[in-house]
């Protein structure tokens, strides 16, 4: 069975990995990892090393994405995307029984939806959530409604798809791949993370993501302002690690008042730009807490005992696990859930996880 896979950013290679895996020793399929959008940009990591350092062949790169984040420039970069995808499916149309896609990005949505005249079968991982503060809602429907089957995280998510599709579809649950990672990755000890980037996790620690919420980019700055005060007094209580913001409608607006926040603390502020998931992973288990509005304190934070205060409206609509603090983009509201939460350690349960997940995906997949 000859499969592609869509990757476009760390984002949803983080996800992919442990199915990249499954699908690597299985003799019966033949996996063609397709990467496009910031993988190849040297401005946000350039992660497409990753995969590489991971042992997989990454056999097609597609240079997608123009530079800038205003409205303009991301419907160009679509626009884009489109065109350069409609030109490899005609190339490639034939090749691939199925082609894997995954999440909500625009770039994503772009590749997908030029691939309809071609009529070719897709396989959408994580359809039917709900992020009511970001444009990818509208992404996320757009990519479920080209494809032939759906895997998602939840049975809530089944009944989503369902309705968006109009029909009962080929949708299978099938729980958090991402999760699954922990099954392989060596989590780094203290001593190994601050041997690798210099950053000493004994401290109280913060780990931060934020993105801008696309629905309204238009109080990126304000929200941002918001983040900048609240780190510049925790500052002073905790060591703060922020991860990067994808590339998003005014996403440049984080980017700048992070790493003035930088400048100001340079020996309690540290920015990344691409952990990997080990790192990452090993981030979270030593931090203290997350704050920030991305879905991986949501989905993963479970897992490794974890509060995250998730700010705004980001993820509004989202299922949230009883370790997220839902706050709006108020100084005093953020600031009294670090209260809340501070030195607790979360004790129930990540209702994302089910243990066969890469099994019911290759099942799926392989009885067409």
């Amino acid at each position: 069975m000859r499969i592609g896979i869509l990757t476009s950013s760390r984002a949803d290679y983080g996800y992919y990995r442990p199915l990249l895996k499954a699908m690597q020793v299985d003799n019966n399929i033949d996996m063609n990892i397709i990467a496009f959008g910031t993988h190849l940009r040297d401005d946000y990591g350039k992660t497409i090393y990753d995969i590489l350092k991971d042992g997989f062949e990454v056999k097609y790169q597609i240079d997608c994405l123009e530079s800038g984040d205003s409205p303009a420039i991301v419907a160009s970069s679509y626009a884009n995307t489109t065109k350069l995808f409609t030109e490899f499916w005609a190339k490639h149309q034939t090749d691939f029984d199925w082609i894997l896609c995954l999440g909500d990005r625009f770039e994503m949505a772009a590749a997908v939806n030029s691939s309809i005249p071609f009529q070719l079968k897709f396989a959408h991982l994580y359809a039917g959530e709900t992020t009511l503060g970001a444009i990818d809602e509208i992404y996320r429907h757009q990519i479920s409604l080209v494809c032939k089957k759906h895997f998602v995280n939840l049975p809530a998510y089944k009944l989503r798809v369902q309705n968006i599709i109009g029909n009962e579809g080929d949708i299978e649950v099938i729980g958090n791949t991402s999760l699954h990672n922990l099954n392989d990755l060596e989590i780094l000890t203290i001593p190994a993370f601050q041997e690798k980037w210099n950053i000493d996790l004994s401290q109280k620690t913060i780990l931060v993501t934020f993105h801008p919420e696309t629905v309204h980019f238009e109080n990126a700055a304000n929200n941002a302002e918001t983040v900048s005060e609240v780190l510049s007094h925790l500052v002073n209580d905790y060591q703060i690690i922020i991860t990067m913001p994808n590339a998003d409608t005014n996403s440049s607006v984080y980017r700048k008042m992070f790493n003035e926040l930088a400048d100001k603390y340079p020996t309690n502020v540290f920015l990344i730009e691409n952990f990997g998931t080990q790192s990452y992973f090993s981030c979270m288990q030593h931090a203290t807490f997350l704050l920030g509005n991305t879905s991986s304190g949501i989905v993963e934070a479970a897992s490794f005992k974890k509060f995250v205060i998730n700010v705004g409206d980001r993820q509004k609509g989202r299922f949230m696990p009883e370790n997220i603090l839902n706050v709006p983009f108020e100084n005093e509201s953020i600031l009294k859930a670090v209260r809340t939460i501070a030195d607790k350690q979360y004790e129930g349960e990540n209702p994302f996880y089910i243990k066969n997940s890469m099994e019911l995906i290759l099942n799926s997949l392989k009885r067409g």
